[in-house]
């Protein structure tokens, strides 16, 4: 499995609807886990970000469908990065 990092903006629907995000949450969740993947971390945040979440998926395609999946919901945009471990990263950088 490897390691993405959604950072998560409301949409003005969001905010409206803000008192049901700790339950929107769960939703999330779960549809995470329907798709094969597994949530590590989920922060509501301050600043550029309302959310950023940590999560694991087996492949870039099923992050891609997450996120899709998250911001058709109509309460948040997402942006996904691919993320890595310090020993993936080693393994990567060894190889210069």
């Amino acid at each position: 499995m490897a390691k993405y990092v959604l950072l998560v903006n409301w949409t003005e629907k969001g905010v409206a609807e803000a008192k049901s995000t700790t339950d929107r949450a769960n939703k999330v969740r779960t549809l995470v886990e329907d798709l094969g993947g597994k949530e590590d971390l989920l922060l509501w945040t301050l600043g550029r970000y309302d959310i950023v979440g940590v999560f694991d998926f087996k492949d870039d395609e099923t992050a891609a469908l997450a996120g899709l999946k998250i911001s058709a919901l109509g309460t948040v945009r997402t942006e996904t990065l691919r993320a890595f471990t310090a020993s993936e990263i080693s393994g990567i950088v060894g190889k210069l």
